[in-house]
């Protein structure tokens, strides 16, 4: 009070004009936004409710249609007929005698292609022995429609007949286009034909559970063998069992829902049939094929379902639109990392996403509604929930949009009554403020070039115009300007500099800790590969030139190979004399860090040969490679180094020392991964005084003649 007792006249004024024009601006708009919100939220609740009774209606009739479908199927004729003569071509099949190269390659293609795939999404290491054919008709018809099917994976039902003149073929080649062209038609993801024991005898995909017993095979606690026991508890036709989607082992952890008849031949019950659900089918019903726009969902809302475990049953729209978006979202709430390397494996939510919302244990109890929540991506939504009731099923249907955009005319009448109101009161103090201006111009234009200089623009000049003591104090204050700009560009210039330095001698990830301050890096690393490599016949070529001839020799190799770095993926760790040391997946993680690594190696040896032909020299290189877990981090004080280790490292360079001259050696363990890829030769084992015996492999020569197999772009 005594400070505004002090103020003149004048300014009493204008401060009471700006008090009662800010109080009116903000009660006016403060009623309106209310209103507006209350009668906003009515509006978008009721359309979201409509858009989820419609889904809804949709999820429903999809499942009656196949419901409906899967019935008629079962009482068909053609399928009648075709159960009992799959039956006994399967029956006759088990009296055959299987040869053992049969064997050989079912066992080959389990391991090759079924296990190595399964075991990226699989809970610890699948056994190979648990999954292969057992029987003799099971063996015999996986090894000509899965092992030795011509077709990839994926493509396996394009095969009509093997061509074996087996009764079973026969059968196949007659029925197999018309259960193919049905599955296609109606978007089906396979069909199974199951003898009453639990026995596929037919299915269209062929994969791994074709010719399984899902009473005691591998398969036998998956869902598939839950909706096969509970039909053959059938008691008569008509009966239909659907039963939630769950990950599938034979399609490699995906998601997968069955639905499933039994078959009578009269009062006879001789099998069933099953169908493996598409999820791209219920994707399609929630997004309206992505068109949530299109729907009044903005760009924000969705419409998806989830099960009674809390995990969706369709995927989320942030994860179609954004996946990579999605994923950081995902990790910033806390979300556990094996669930987003699954969601980002498979592509999808479904079965990984957890949504434990408020809304969703609601419409689980069976109560629907409209709230305001937090949604699973921990963001306020408007959400009209419900639960979804279909036989076998429990789910629950929810639509939701972010509170943000569903308030955002709220939020933009707020921001033009506020702009609004702002030009008032600049209109009502604009006059008297106007003859002040005229004295008080050239502090503005002082604190402006100020603001400037705390902003970082140092070539911020203020021109007074007068001679009086505003005049000095702009001179005074450009001065100061010129000093702070000459001292700015140098301490600019010395930081460009020692950037350029640490960038040329580390990693951008270590460089940026090490600008960060952080002085003790080291890191414990998992699934790396190191690469040692030494120049033959070097030294002795060293003898016969000059220095500077030596040093260029060896520069334009170096050169050369650390492009060849940047390309496949790898870090330079060091070069030693004529040793180059490299290592890929030390910053960046990488899957195929073995492969790259090999790739590398053949375009150096590529690059070396073609060197020697341009030079004439006689060059060649040993190269180790190994994979492994390595300890990384930067020693020294003064001289800083980054360098890694450990007995994978150990090892390269045991390979290289072993390794002849133009040849790569690599260990038991990237040969394991890489075999399928390229081909080795046992090289023997490598033993040193004091150390265990190392089994070493060496690439084939054969592969040595080509410089590059293909150029590849690797990111």
């Amino acid at each position: 009070m005594q400070l505004f007792n002090q103020l003149s006249i004048r300014t009493k004024l204008i401060v009471m004009l700006l008090v009662v024009s800010v109080c009116a601006m903000l009660a006016s708009t403060y009623i309106c936004s209310s209103a507006g919100k209350s009668i906003l939220t009515e509006k978008v609740f009721n359309q979201l409710t409509s858009l989820r009774a419609a889904k809804t209606y949709q999820i429903k009739d999809y499942f009656e249609t196949l419901n409906n479908h899967s019935q008629t199927l079962s009482e068909d004729l053609t399928v009648v007929v075709a159960m009992q003569e799959f039956k006994k071509a399967y029956g006759e099949l088990e009296k055959s005698t299987v040869p053992a190269d049969f064997d050989k390659t079912i066992y080959t293609y389990y391991k090759t292609e079924f296990i190595s795939r399964l075991g990226r999404t699989n809970e610890g290491s699948p056994v190979l022995a648990s999954y292969t054919p057992k029987t003799a008709a099971a063996r015999y018809l996986q090894y000509h429609y899965t092992a030795a099917n011509p077709n990839p994976v994926g493509k396996k039902l394009l095969l009509d007949n093997p061509g074996d003149a087996s009764a079973y073929s026969k059968v196949h080649a007659r029925y197999h286009p018309i259960f193919r062209n049905i599955v296609e038609k109606y978007g089906y993801y396979d069909m199974f034909l199951i003898d009453p024991e639990g026995t596929v005898v037919y299915t269209v995909f062929k994969e791994t559970d074709f010719t399984t017993n899902f009473t005691n095979g591998p398969y036998k606690e998956s869902n598939l063998a839950s909706a096969i026991a509970a039909t053959r508890q059938a008691k008569g036709i008509g009966y239909v069992k659907i039963v939630d989607f769950k990950p599938y082992s034979p399609s490699y952890n995906a998601p997968a829902a069955f639905i499933a008849s039994p078959i009578f031949n009269g009062s006879q019950f001789i099998g069933i049939l099953a169908f493996q659900l598409p999820v791209d089918k219920i994707n399609n019903v929630m997004t309206d094929n992505k068109n949530w726009k299109q729907n009044g969902l903005g760009d924000s809302g969705e419409t998806y379902l989830v099960g009674s475990d809390y995990l969706m049953r369709s995927a989320s729209r942030f994860h179609i639109e954004d996946p990579k978006g999605h994923v950081k979202t995902l990790r910033s709430i806390g979300t556990n990392e094996k669930t987003v390397k699954k969601i980002t494996e498979f592509k999808t939510t479904i079965l990984l996403q957890e949504v434990q919302t408020k809304a969703v244990k609601e419409a689980l109890f069976g109560k629907q509604g409209t709230q305001v929540i937090n949604d699973y991506r921990d963001i306020p939504v408007l959400s009209s929930y419900a639960p979804l009731n279909i036989d076998g099923l429990k789910w629950v249907i929810l639509a939701e949009i972010d509170v943000s955009e569903a308030y955002a005319p709220i939020q933009f009448f707020e921001k033009t009554a506020l702009i609004g109101a702002t030009v008032i009161i600049v209109l009502i103090t604009v006059v008297a403020m106007w003859l002040t201006a005229i004295f008080v111009r050239p502090i503005n234009n002082l604190i402006k070039s100020a603001r400037k200089v705390g902003a970082g623009e140092f070539d911020a000049i203020v021109k007074s115009g007068s001679q009086d003591e505003f005049g000095d104090l702009a001179k005074s204050f450009n001065q100061t300007i010129d000093i702070l700009r000459a001292k700015t560009q140098l301490i600019e210039q010395k930081n460009r500099e020692n950037e350029a330095l640490v960038l040329s001698i580390f990693s951008p990830a270590i460089a940026k800790r090490l600008k960060q301050g952080d002085r003790e890096i080291a890191d414990q690393i998992s699934n790396v590969s190191v690469l040692f490599s030494d120049l033959h016949r070097f030294t002795k070529l060293t003898q016969t030139m000059s220095p500077q001839e030596v040093v260029s020799l060896l520069n334009e190799l170096v050169t050369a190979f650390d492009e060849m770095t940047d390309k496949y993926g790898l870090e330079k760790i060091k070069t030693i004399g004529d040793g180059y040391m490299a290592v890929c997946g030390l910053s960046v993680p990488r899957l195929d860090n073995d492969k790259r690594t090999v790739d590398f190696a053949l375009e150096m040896l590529s690059f070396v040969r073609r060197f020697n032909y341009e030079k004439g020299l006689h060059l060649d290189l040993e190269i180790g490679i190994n994979s492994g877990d390595v300890v990384a981090g930067v020693i020294g004080k003064n001289k800083l180094l980054y360098d890694v280790w450990g007995d994978t490292v150990n090892i390269a360079n045991r390979l290289k020392s072993a390794c002849p001259p133009g040849a790569i050696l690599v260990s038991q363990d990237v040969c394991s991964r890489l075999h399928n890829i390229y081909d080795f030769e046992l090289f023997g084992e490598i033993q040193e005084p004091g150390k265990e015996k190392l089994v070493a492999w060496q690439l084939k020569s054969s592969q040595m003649t080509v410089s590059v197999r293909e150029e590849k772009v690797y990111e």
